[in-house]
Parts: C-alpha cells; structure tokens; sequence
C-alpha cells in the first residue's frame, strides 16, 4: 500500500496521538491516588491494584498485538485499540467502587496493548529504512512529553475540579485519533499463522505473575517464601516458553530473532539501560517533594524541561547518528547519562534552581536520544516478515523494563531512606542521593552491551538521513 506525501507526513503524528494517551495515562493517575482512595472509602495501599493492574493487562497482551495486525490488518487493530481504550477510559470515570475501577482499568490495558505495538508496526511498514529515524523521532517526542506532563495536569485536575476529569481527558482525544485512524491509516495485512496459544498461556501467566511480584516486593504484604515461590514460578513459566518457543514453527514471540546482532543489542540494551533511566521519574518527584519540600506543582513544573529537551532532539537526532553512528552515539550516551544520573545525587536544598532546571533538559535530550536510537536500530535487520514479531518483542521488552525500573528505583530508595524519616532532614536527601548512586551505576555499567555493536551497523540509514537534510 502507497501512502501520498501529506499522507506519509501525517501519519506519525496520527500515531504520536496514541502514544501520548497512552504515556500521559501511565503518570497523571498518580497524583490523584489520595483522592480517589477517600472518595471510594478505600485505604490509599489498595489503589496499587488500580495501578499495577494497567501494567498487568499491558504485559499479558502486548505479545498477541503482532499476531493481531497480521491476522485483521493495521487499520482496524489500531482503531480497536483506541476504542477500548477510551471506552476504558470512560468506564473508569463513572467507576462507583475500586472492584469496577480494577476491571475497567485491566480493559484499558488491552487497548493500550495495542496500540503501541501495532502503531510503531506501521509506521516500519511504511517508511523506508532511510526515512525511519526521523518517522520514529516524530513519533518518541509525545511518548516522552506525556510522563512530563502526567503529574503537573494530574495535581491541577485534583486541585481544580474532580478526580474522574482525569479519566475522561481521554475521550476526546480517542475520538479525534478514531477520526484521523479511519482516514488516513493504512492497513497492512501479512501472511497470519495459527496462533501460538500454548505460548501465549505460559508467556502471559509468565510475565504477569513476574509484574506482580515486583509491583508488591519490599511492601511487606507477602512473606519472603512467599515471593520466592511466586518468582520461582514465573521464572518456570518463562523458561517452558522458552522451551516452547523452539519446538514449534511460528511461535508467539519469534525469539529467533535475539540471533540478528542489532535487534539483540537494541533490545537487551533498552531493557538494560531502563533499569536505572527508567526508575528516574519516580525518584525526581521523591527528591523535589519530600527531600526538598517543593509543592506537587512545583515538583511537575522541575519536570518540564525534560520534554522540551525531548521536542528539541528532533531536528538533531538525525545528524548525531548520521555523523557518528549507532555503536559510538549509543556506548557514549549511555554513559553520559549515567553521569547526569550521578549529578542529581549533588542536588541540595541550597542547589539553585535554574542548575536542576539545566541538569533536567540534558538529562531530557540524552534520554530521549538514547530511546529513539535503539527503536530505530532494532529494525535496522530485520525484514518486513519479522516486522511484526519484532515489534512485539521490542514492546513486550519495553514494558517489562518499566516495570523492573521502577521497582529498583523503589527499592533502592526504601533501603537508603530509613521508614523514621518523614520531614525534609538531611538524612533524608542523604538516603535519595544513594538511591541516584545505584541507578547512575546501573546505567554505567549498561553500556557494555553496545560494544557488540559494529561501527557500520545502522550507517545505510544514517547516510541517507545525511542525505536527505544535506538536500
């Protein structure tokens, strides 16, 4: 299927819509946990169900989203997954008791599931290799913006009028990406094979009861046996899919492909490097607020230049990697922002605000130059067949890595931060700064994984990005 021009320039964007929903829904929620608990008589702690089970749903139906577009075509699994996910949305804001707001949250994941697998899917599909890079730049910058904006838009919504506005903001931004999705996306269809349901049973079971497990780590609400039992069983899980995997022809997850160097290294590395860059938007509010006292609003406002970094690199990306490719921008950025990572660790109550304002906008631009380099050079091998296994591994893989990110985050901050301490004291911004050690070290030492990169790998494309702007 061949797209026009205008088509082409839109259709990134018109996915961008998806994203944004998506990441904006991930953070805004967040805020308004206190005054969701009192207005449906819970205590705060069981809204880690409404939380966690979002990213439940996400890890159990990401890995069917490439089957999907395959089998029904891009067009209507894109506006599938948008529909559910603002029927969810809407649902959740009419929610009278947390039973319903659970559920309702669980069929929000399924769309959200879709839409991101099945959006960056046809976007690969549609544009060449050389034209990738900036397609995929387009499309990161309101996936970025979105967790910036998530925290501020859900403190003014709480502050200034009620906690389900949060839910139904959604709505007319679905209905516009309905619009825009049955005019202007375009459906691809691939050869579809019988779907792997054995695979699907023990990856699904595999990686939910592996999320669970994280999501309730270091809460006390499960003994030490108890959670070694329950990791002992994902882990089974996930070793029989495995096994599984290799015996039969078209498995749900093509694991395969781990065999082709560059989707191996971007892969591994995006979950890797995640584990310490993506424990970082729940450590900044913990620093603002509760180590140095900033208002909720302020702590968001601190965030901001993170996603005006992120809009910036747009128009840059594309000549970094043209001029210095893949392995070098990728080993040098990793390590770069795990020395940004050690400098948040300098910030005190006396450090002046315009040196945090500076620090966050490089660590918004290196972030976001880490993120969409490593979706550009996961396809940068594999060919149109694949695409879609690959784009639901890569997912799949993106979102365990959140998960695991901000669980370590967490961790670390609940070993270094003693449970006395619950004012703004010197002990306490001394137990966050340690917490910025750990994750600064684990982004260091993350860079390893790029050294198997070769010098030329993702060059075709950075020479015809050069190209194109030298035109």
């Amino acid at each position: 299927m061949t797209l026009s021009d205008s088509g082409k320039r839109l259709l990134p964007w018109l996915v961008a819509v998806a994203f944004f929903m998506e990441s904006l829904d991930t953070t805004i929620l967040n805020t308004a946990v206190p005054a969701i608990a009192q207005a449906l008589n819970v205590a705060p702690l069981s809204m880690k169900a409404v939380l966690s089970s979002y990213t439940l749903s996400l890890a159990v139906f990401i890995p069917i989203s490439g089957w999907m577009a395959d089998r029904f075509g891009t067009r209507r699994v894109f506006a599938s997954a948008i529909g559910l996910f603002t029927l969810g949305s809407f649902l959740c804001g009419i929610s009278s008791d947390i039973h319903l707001l659970v559920a309702c949250r669980v069929l929000q994941g399924c769309g959200g599931a879709m839409m991101v697998p099945v959006g960056r899917l046809t976007i690969v599909r549609t544009f060449s290799r050389y034209e990738l890079l900036r397609a995929m730049s387009a499309v990161a910058i309101p996936g970025l913006i979105g967790p910036m904006l998530g925290p501020v838009t859900g403190g003014l919504i709480v502050g200034y009028f009620h906690w389900r506005v949060i839910f139904f903001v959604n709505i007319p931004i679905g209905l516009v990406g309905l619009w825009m999705v049955h005019r202007h996306l375009p459906d691809y269809r691939e050869k579809s094979h019988p779907l792997d349901s054995i695979g699907l049973i023990l990856f699904g079971a595999g990686v939910a009861l592996l999320s669970y497990v994280l999501e309730v780590f270091g809460e006390h609400t499960l003994g030490t046996r108890e959670i070694l039992g329950l990791l002992a069983i994902a882990i089974a899980l996930l070793a029989g899919y495995g096994i599984h995997s290799s015996t039969i022809r078209y498995p749900l997850l093509a694991l395969g492909l781990f065999s082709i160097r560059t989707f191996r290294a971007a892969v591994s590395g995006s979950f890797f490097t995640r584990l310490g860059i993506g424990g970082i938007p729940f450590m900044l509010p913990l620093l603002y607020q509760v180590g140095l006292g900033f208002t909720p609003i302020q702590s968001g406002l601190l965030m901001m230049p993170q996603a005006i970094a992120a809009m910036s690199l747009k128009m840059t990306m594309p000549r970094i990697l043209a001029r210095f490719g893949y392995r070098f921008v990728l080993i040098s950025n990793t390590f770069i922002l795990g020395v940004l990572i050690l400098l948040f660790a300098t910030i005190g109550v006396g450090t002046p605000v315009w040196l945090i304002v500076a620090l966050a906008f490089c660590f918004g631009f290196f972030s976001s130059l880490q993120y969409t380099s490593m979706n550009t050079l996961a396809y940068a091998d594999v060919t149109g067949e694949q695409a879609s296994s690959a784009s639901s591994i890569a997912s799949t893989m993106q979102q365990m890595s959140i998960s695991f990110g901000v669980a370590v985050a967490s961790l670390a901050a609940a070993f270094f931060i003693p449970d006395r301490f619950h004012s703004v004291s010197t002990e306490m911004v001394a137990g966050i700064h340690k917490a910025f050690f750990v994750l600064g070290g684990l982004t260091l030492v993350s860079t390893v994984i790029f050294r198997e990169l070769k010098s030329d790998d993702g060059a075709v494309a950075g020479q015809h990005e050069q190209l194109a702007h030298a035109e």
